[in-house]
Formats: C-alpha cells, sequence, structure tokens
C-alpha cells in the first residue's frame, strides 16, 4: 500500500511549540504536512493514529561501536544487522558503522561485512563508515588500545579505502602525529569528513589542521588536550573556526551540563551533533564486556577499562536527546542536532527534515521520549 495518513502526531517548530499534524506518506516519501485533516482520499490506504504523541524526523548516529552484546569490529554480519535493529529500537534511522584502532586484517574484516550488510538492514539504514583511529595520539589514547596506535600510514590508507568501495564517510585521527597532515590532504582530496580526537594537539597545530581541511571535532572535549589559559588547544582552535562542527557524548558522564550548554551556545544547532559512541553494553545494561582489546566493566550505566578509564558510552539517541532537553536546551535545536545536523554532515539531503520531499524516516515518541515506532522510507521496521 503506498500511501500512509499519519493522523494527530504533534511535531515541533522553531518557536518550540508542537503543532498538531497529518502527514500524507507515499512510497517512501512525505508528500505533504497539514495542520488539519482533509477529506480523505478515496482508494487505498493506511491510516494511522499518532495519539498526540511527538513525531520527530529518524535521528542520525555517526559513532556508534555495538549494541545488545553485539561489537561491530568482530568482523560478522550477524553483529552489524543486531547494531541495525538496535539503532532503529531506540529511535536512530540511519548511522555511521564504527571502528576502533586494530590490526589492518581486523578492519578490513569489518569493512567486509559492512559492504555485505549495506543496502539489507534489519532496521537502521547504513550511511557508510566512520574509521575512529588507527592514527591516533597514545597520550590521549582513551580506550583506545595502545597496541594498535600508529603513525598516519598512507599505503595503509590506501588499501582501506580500495577495500571499502567509496563506503567511508569520516575518519578520526590525530593530525599533529607525523604524516598527519599529509592525511588531511589525502582525506581532503577524496571527499571524506576530517575530524580530530584522541589527539594532543596544540592550538596552533589544530588550527593548521581545521585550516588545511579537517572540519570536525570528535567526542568534544574527551580525548584530547584540554583548555588551558595559556595552552588553548584544539578544543577552542574548533570553537572558532566557524566550519568546524563538534560531538557530544550527551549521557550525564562525558560532558556537564554546563559544557553542552557552553558547546550550543559557541556553536548552535547547526554546529553540533548527539551521537552514543555507544559500545556493546547499549541495551545490556551493568556487566563485564570486551571492547577494543580490553576488559570493561560497565557499572551504573558507565563504561571504564580497569585503570578507571572511560571506555565509550552505553547511552542511547532517545536518552541522549531527553538528556540535552534536560540541560535546558530548547526540544527544537535537540532535535535538529540529532536529526538535521547529522544529516547535513554526511551530505544525507533527503533526510533530518519533516517537510515534502524529504524521507519519511520518522520516529514517533511519549512524554519521557521512550520510541513508540521507528519508520523508515515509509515502513515501521520497530
Amino acid at each position: 500500500m503506498s500511501l500512509k495518513i499519519l493522523h494527530n502526531v504533534n511535531v515541533v517548530q522553531e518557536d518550540n511549540s508542537c503543532m498538531s499534524a497529518t502527514l500524507w506518506i507515499r512510497d517512501g516519501m512525505i508528500e505533504r504536512i497539514e495542520s488539519s485533516l482533509s477529506a480523505l482520499p478515496e482508494g487505498d490506504y493506511e491510516f494511522m493514529d499518532g495519539q498526540g504523541h511527538l513525531l520527530i524526523p529518524g535521528m542520525i548516529d555517526v559513532h556508534i561501536h555495538g549494541a545488545n552484546g553485539f561489537d561491530m569490529m568482530d568482523g560478522s554480519e550477524t553483529s552489524i544487522q543486531e547494531v541495525s535493529r538496535a539503532c532503529a529500537a531506540t529511535g536512530c534511522t540511519s548511522f555511521l558503522v564504527t571502528s576502533v584502532s586494530s590490526t589492518i586484517e581486523a578492519l578490513i574484516a569489518m569493512i567486509r561485512s559492512v559492504k555485505r550488510v549495506a543496502g539489507h538492514e534489519a532496521g537502521a539504514k547504513i550511511a557508510g563508515l566512520h574509521l575512529e583511529g588507527p592514527y591516533l595520539n597514545p597520550k590521549r589514547k582513551g580506550m583506545q588500545n595502545e597496541r594498535f596506535l600508529r603513525h598516519p600510514d598512507l599505503t595503509e590508507m590506501k588499501e582501506i579505502f580500495d577495500e571499502a568501495d567509496g563506503l567511508i564517510k569520516m575518519v578520526t585521527i590525530a593530525p599533529e602525529l607525523p604524516g598527519g597532515m599529509e592525511l588531511v590532504s589525502f582525506l581532503k582530496e577524496r571527499g571524506v569528513i576530517i575530524a580530530v580526537a584522541h589527539s594532543d594537539a596544540t592550538y596552533e597545530e589544530a588550527k593548521q589542521a581545521f585550516e588545511a581541511g579537517a572540519s570536525h571535532v570528535t567526542h568534544c572535549f574527551n580525548g584530547m588536550r584540554p583548555i588551558h589559559h595559556r595552552d588553548p588547544g584544539l578544543v577552542v582552535a574548533a570553537f572558532e573556526q566557524e566550519h568546524v562542527s563538534l560531538q557530544a557524548i550527551v549521557d550525564g558522564i562525558h560532558l556537564h551540563p554546563a559544557i553542552v550548554r557552553m558547546m550550543h551556545r559557541l556553536k548552535g544547532p547547526d554546529g553540533m551533533v548527539l551521537i552514543t559512541d555507544a559500545l556493546q553494553a547499549m541495551g545490556l545494561g551493568d556487566g563485564k564486556y570486551m571492547f577494543g582489546g580490553h576488559p570493561v566493566t560497565v557499572s551504573q550505566g558507565v563504561a571504564r577499562l580497569e585503570d578507571g578509564t572511560l571506555a565509550s558510552s552505553t547511552v542511547t539517541m532517545n536518552e541522549a536527546l531527553r538528556l540535552t532537553v534536560d540541560t535546558g536546551i530548547s526540544l527544537t535545536d535537540a532535535v535538529k542536532m540529532a536529526s538535521s545536523s547529522p544529516a547535513r554532515l554526511l551530505g544525507l539531503a533527503a533526510k533530518g527534515k519533516i517537510s515534502a520531499g524529504f524521507d519519511a524516516d520518522l520516529v514517533l515518541l511519549d512524554e519521557q521520549f521512550q520510541v513508540q515506532w521507528t519508520m523508515i522510507k515509509g515502513s515501521i521496521v520497530v
């Protein structure tokens, strides 16, 4: 049935009010939006009652490693499909499969699995690959396994790109490493989003990278030189560059709410994207896991290595949206940071908005931001 009429949903407006709306969805796209229900058409169609719940554009996670006990670095198609399902269940309709630093053999195995799954996803759609490493600075390694960290190697990176067949959308690097600026040039030539993190770059080194083509900061404030009044570091350099956008892990742990508000005040919703950075513990809760070659313990929802280092997150996208609103940021802006900003970052022109002509990637949320259902290209998948 090509036509769906979605009635009685609340759509957030620019003034942060919610408008009761009816959407006409045909062939996977939003055909039109009405403030009240007009005469129903003749012929076959599916009528859906949103029961007054909040309708938002499908959220897009540009940084996720695993969920529900599955780690996408294990090289299996099953793990990628299970993360796809978990994303959809938490309101995420597109995601970047994100690596951790590893051997090239492990990375190639993961890339091959992604290629086999892409286009056949069980839930959220794969928008590409995000390579987090291995060209990262051991001084700011965080949970990244130092055994696999190395200086940029263009021969190795060419091999990775040749294998990926255009799937690589984002690469996180430490540009201050030997060969780092050559890698920036290599990635810029290929139209890849160049992100900076796990980096000890000074203000001057970061500014050079941003001026040369880097345009994004992975999990801002985490895994990088901190701000000091005589040594501002890469975060201040990123704040000063209008074209540079920031990732935020809003889980109540990685960033203090005041820092989230400051990032929003300086960059606005268009320059900030919500991410999960989730490991396999997302959806399972407390327990012991393996991630990036390290044993990880999750206690009260917080994942840490044995030495106490934070090891990714267990937050989901719908929880990140709720927690962002809890910091005092408007619902309008929070939704942009979860949907339209990452869509724009990835060049997904038909996603991220509830508007005629856009894909019907939609999420229905209750007052507690719990997912009632997730729709992808007009079909409910959860």
